[in-house]
């Protein structure tokens, strides 16, 4: 019998099969009794799981980005669905079939490929040309570029995100940029292929998404530095003279700047036309993204509304039969 996919499960749904745990926290209830809060995840999506009076042999079991079967039922509760389990037991990774858990994005990565090179390949900067082509050479890099999600679960935090992400980018800016004639166009695809680039490093996505110690200890933003400035080194190679000194500026501000805000974990706020629009392209995906995700993955639910997505801070109109109807979770909408 093939395994049932999170995004086959529904309210009621007997649960009797493998996932991935992406995530493991032991909590106490208000009584004081202990319990396990874990994210089941295979390729189609994940599901919020809890295993009451979890004794701490059973917590100490497995870890997150292990494989577990996982004995329960489905049941919606303020809107969302989640597994009540009965019983989680730990499985060998060599019993499962890696393919079946990691999701993967749904555009194809050559196709993807293909078009981020009709980009970069075409910049009239023959500076900036050679340093994309500097990136683009290494094989390494280019494996990790095109594997890499481009978060852990915030947005496109699938195989193939990171590039699924930057190449929709520059397709935005492709439009964009003749309402700004004052941007450099060569400047800002460049920097929006280079923005995210640290994550390669950054994060850990062999089996399960997570963070690496570099990522923790330095983050994205700084590797990407690292990653802009090591390219650059072999540009001369290709042009016969190093990157010039304002030009390596530029590219590393929009680096460092392309999470908008200091509170948002940049050490410089946007300071040239290409950083700020680099930034503003870079929010509007991500957000877009999230929605898109909101109202794909909440196909279960009867409410007109998506449940309440705390990182955007509401919900969001489906619409539809129940229009005039509150979920069970109750609650204005204004």
């Amino acid at each position: 019998m093939p395994r049932r996919t999170v995004d086959q499960l529904r309210d009621g749904t007997e649960l009797d099969d493998v996932y991935l745990v992406a995530d493991k926290q032991l909590r106490v209830n208000r009584n004081g009794a202990p319990y396990l809060q874990l994210d089941l995840r295979d390729r189609t999506g994940g599901i919020s799981a809890r295993l009451w009076n979890a004794s701490d042999a059973i917590a100490r079991g497995f870890d997150p980005g292990d494989f577990v079967h996982a004995d329960g039922k489905v049941q919606l509760f303020q809107g969302a669905l989640q597994v009540i389990l009965n019983s989680v037991e730990r499985v060998e990774a060599g019993k499962v079939d890696l393919s079946d858990f990691l999701p993967q994005t749904e555009k194809s990565i050559p196709q993807l490929m293909d078009r981020l090179r009709g980009f970069l390949f075409k910049l009239g900067n023959p500076h900036l040309r050679a340093l994309a082509e500097c990136l683009l050479m290494d094989d390494a890099f280019v494996r990790k570029f095109t594997t890499c999600p481009a978060g852990v679960k915030l947005h496109h935090a699938y195989v193939g995100g990171l590039l699924e992400h930057v190449v929709t980018m520059m397709d935005a800016a492709d439009k964009l940029l003749p309402l700004y004639p004052f941007v450099d166009r060569d400047l800002l695809l460049i920097g929006i292929f280079l923005h995210d680039a640290g994550k390669v490093r950054e994060l850990t996505y062999a089996r399960a998404f997570g963070y690496s110690d570099e990522g923790q200890l330095v983050g994205h933003l700084a590797i990407g530095v690292e990653l802009l400035t090591t390219a650059a080194l072999k540009v001369p190679d290709l042009t016969g003279e190093p990157v010039p000194r304002e030009l390596m500026l530029r590219l590393q501000h929009m680096v460092l700047s392309h999470h908008g805000t200091l509170e948002w974990g940049s050490p410089r706020v946007p300071m040239t036309p290409e950083a700020m629009l680099l930034h503003v392209i870079d929010m509007m995906d991500t957000r877009m993204h999230q929605v898109a995700r909101e109202l794909k993955e909440d196909k279960n639910n009867p409410s007109a509304w998506t449940p309440y997505n705390h990182n955007l801070g509401r919900r969001f109109y489906k619409g539809g039969g129940n229009g005039d109807l509150l979920g069970e979770s109750g609650g204005g909408y204004d």
